[in-house]
């Protein structure tokens, strides 16, 4: 997928990537953030209780000297409170074992996925936060409109609820007259991923202010036609192009899963409405074949 030239935007608490995907996503705020911390810690604790016992096991039967031991001791410390965030974080993309627990996750501010250096920020940080500065942390993620700690600013980075309820996904009605031209795409070339992406831009297409859709949805269109054949019709709006690409597919889909009396009642409705106006959009080079009001 291109990449649409803006900065990533948030609607209300989703997060909406570069690549207008719209993730279904709130932010934690502090009660789930601090729960998921005290189970952390109390994991942590559990594991640098077993790491000292192993130690004075292995001391034993090894006669360190007192400084080797203080020496490792310390290491041991280091490696469990920094390197216990550091390293889930980064191998399950911003997950510890508490967050997991309490459905949370660590994401860019832009909805990416972090890397190390992203979690190695907020792993030195927590220390500061959480063993030396707690009630300066608990004050910051209070205030912040997003729940965010000084680490979380420090990183670009933000805590997400990933375990919300399921909603049904909104049903995209095919435009009655592309109902002939649809019937004869060649869908099979087309990756889910964008499938999901231009389902996901119609769904939020009404809450998006008009200088911001009309140029998403007709990269959005671009990216599709190009896995999509014939080409759409000259004059076609990007976003009834989407509508009526994905009604088409989903209508096939359900006829190749479902029995046919299964499948009937699946059949897009038609538009209770016309397409909502759009306000004009500065595009660099119109795609041929889409067309945006004037």
């Amino acid at each position: 997928m291109s990449d649409f030239g803006a900065a990533p935007a948030r609607l209300g608490g989703d997060v909406v990537t570069g690549e207008a995907v719209v993730l279904e996503l709130r932010e934690a705020k502090l009660p789930s953030r601090a729960l998921a911390r005290i189970i952390d810690i109390a994991l942590q604790y559990v594991l640098l209780l077993l790491a000292t016992v192993l130690l004075g096991a292995v001391g034993s039967g090894t006669n360190l000297d007192d400084a080797a031991a203080i020496g490792i001791g310390l290491l041991l410390v280091v490696l469990t409170f920094v390197g216990y965030p550091v390293i889930f974080e980064t191998l399950s993309r911003g997950r510890t074992l508490g967050k997991m627990a309490m459905g949370l996750q660590v994401v860019r501010d832009d909805g990416g996925p972090i890397r190390f250096r992203h979690a190695l920020v907020r792993g030195l940080m927590g220390i500061f936060e959480v063993w030396i500065l707690f009630p300066i942390a608990v004050v910051v993620s209070a205030l912040s409109a997003h729940g965010k700690r000084v680490g979380d600013y420090l990183a670009g980075t933000v805590v997400v609820r990933v375990r919300m309820p399921r909603q049904a996904a909104p049903m995209v009605a095919m435009p009655p007259q592309l109902a002939a031209w649809a019937a004869g795409l060649d869908l099979s070339r087309l990756p889910d991923d964008l499938a999901l992406t231009a389902r996901q831009f119609i769904a939020r297409a009404s809450s998006l202010q008009a200088g911001v859709r009309d140029p998403m949805g007709l990269r959005i269109a671009q990216d599709v036609s190009r896995f999509v054949s014939p080409a759409p019709p000259n004059g076609l709006h990007p976003q009834a192009y989407l509508a009526a690409v994905l009604a088409e597919r989903r209508r096939r889909d359900a006829g190749r899963y479902l029995a046919p009396p299964a499948a009937a009642h699946l059949q897009p409705a038609p538009f209770a409405a016309p397409l909502p106006p759009y306000a004009t959009a500065p595009i660099a080079e119109p795609a041929p074949g889409f067309t945006l009001p004037s």
